[in-house]
C-alpha cells in the first residue's frame, strides 16, 4: 500500500528505483553467472567433448570392425584355399595308393600264377615219373608172364634165367 499512496506510476518509473533495480539485476546476474552459468557452460563443454570422444570411438570401432571383417574374409578365403589344397592332396594320395595297390596286386597275381605254373609243372613231372614207373612195372609184369609162359617147358632156358637172376642179385 505504500507504493500506491506515494504517487507511483507505471508509465513513469522513478529514476532511483530504475537505478537500484538495474544494479540489483546486474549484481544478481554476476553472482548467478559465476555460480551457475560457468558450471553449466563447463558441463555443456564437457558433455560436448564426451559426445565427440564417443563419436570418435564409435568411428574407430567401425573402422576396426571393417578391418576385422576384411581380415575375417581373408582368413575365410585362406581357409577355403587350404581346404581345397588338402582335399586335392588327399585325392592324390588316394589315387597313388590305389595305383600302388593295383601294381602290387598285379605283381602278386603274377607271382601266384608263376608259382601255380611251377607247381603244375612239378606235379606234371611227378605224374609222368609215376606213370613211367607204373608202365615199367606193368611192362615187367607182362614180360615176366610172357617169359614164364614161353620158358615153362624148357630146362635150359630156366637155367639161363636163374643165372641172370643170380647175377642181377649179386650186382
Amino acid at each position: 500500500m505504500i507504493i500506491l499512496s506515494g504517487g507511483f506510476s507505471v508509465l513513469q518509473p522513478d529514476p532511483g528505483l530504475l537505478l537500484w533495480t538495474t544494479l540489483i539485476f546486474l549484481l544478481f546476474w554476476l553472482i548467478v553467472g559465476r555460480a551457475a552459468f560457468r558450471p553449466i557452460a563447463n558441463a555443456l563443454k564437457k558433455r560436448g567433448r564426451d559426445i565427440q570422444a564417443s563419436l570418435d570411438e564409435a568411428k574407430k570401432a567401425r573402422e576396426e570392425m571393417a578391418n576385422l571383417k576384411s581380415e575375417n574374409e581373408d582368413l575365410l578365403a585362406q581357409a577355403r584355399d587350404e581346404r581345397t589344397k588338402i582335399i586335392k592332396e588327399a585325392k592324390e594320395v588316394k589315387e597313388n595308393l590305389i595305383a600302388k595297390a593295383k601294381v602290387e596286386a598285379k605283381e602278386e597275381a603274377k607271382k601266384i600264377v608263376a608259382n601255380a605254373k611251377q607247381e603244375i609243372e612239378h606235379l606234371k613231372f611227378e605224374a609222368m615219373i609215376d606213370l613211367k614207373n607204373q608202365v615199367g612195372l606193368m611192362s615187367l609184369e607182362i614180360a615176366e608172364k610172357v617169359l614164364r609162359k614161353n620158358l615153362a617147358g624148357d630146362p635150359e632156358q630156366e637155367r639161363f634165367v636163374k643165372k641172370l637172376v643170380d647175377d642181377f642179385e649179386t650186382n
